[in-house]
């Protein structure tokens, strides 16, 4: 039986891709346009991961160059200041999930487990005002891998009680390790992952 239910922010609550995408095409915008293009690519296949992994990977593995922990901060700073602006339109939220916890935050305990940064997602939430529906709200840096086992541990939730609904390889992931049940969302490249695919989050078997 279905007691705790795990939700991805950006792709499940809010239709945030498009613009995050945006956002890393603006962050770095000085630098080679097939190189950006490629840290584009990286991001939508990895929407699970955050915006320090990739701002690392963007130097480190696509331009072979090294980068300060400083600088990894400040580009986070910029996007980050993006986001905020641009992330508090009610309209980029996804209806049929907002309907979903407004009928059952109540009824199952909710959480986030994000690869978007806390501070900023706490504050997202908020403003988007879907904040009360959750018991609490997580994101980077800590891997969404160690985000999962931390609060089971510290909720002592039995796994077999607890799924995640992510729309990336990486929410597969957190579940996967965790031992936890995942059920894929407006993604369908995560039909070849898992059978449990909703396509509409009603579909969820509660």
């Amino acid at each position: 039986m279905i007691k705790n239910i795990l939700f991805d922010f950006d792709g499940v609550i809010i239709d945030s891709m498009p613009l995050k995408t945006e956002g890393f095409r603006r962050i770095f915008s000085d630098f080679d346009p097939e190189a950006v293009q490629k840290i584009l690519d990286y991001n939508n296949l990895n929407g699970g991961l955050s915006r320090y992994v990739k701002i690392r990977y963007f130097f480190e593995e696509i331009l072979s160059a090294p980068i300060e922990e400083d600088e990894v901060l400040r580009y986070a700073d910029k996007f980050s200041a993006m986001m905020k602006q641009e992330l508090t339109n009610k309209e980029l939220l996804v209806d049929e999930v907002i309907n979903f916890l407004k009928n059952n935050h109540e009824k199952y305990r909710l959480h986030i487990v994000s690869g978007a940064d806390e501070k900023e997602l706490q504050y997202l939430c908020k403003e988007l005002g879907v904040d009360s529906y959750f018991l609490s709200i997580h994101g980077s840096p800590t891997h969404k891998n160690d985000l999962v086992k931390q609060l089971l541990t510290e909720h002592n939730y039995d796994p077999s009680e607890t799924i995640l609904i992510g729309d990336s390889i990486n929410d597969h992931e957190a579940a996967e390790v965790n031992a936890i049940g995942f059920y894929g969302y407006n993604n369908p490249d995560l039909k070849a992952l898992t059978s449990n695919y909703l396509n509409h989050i009603d579909d969820l078997p509660l």
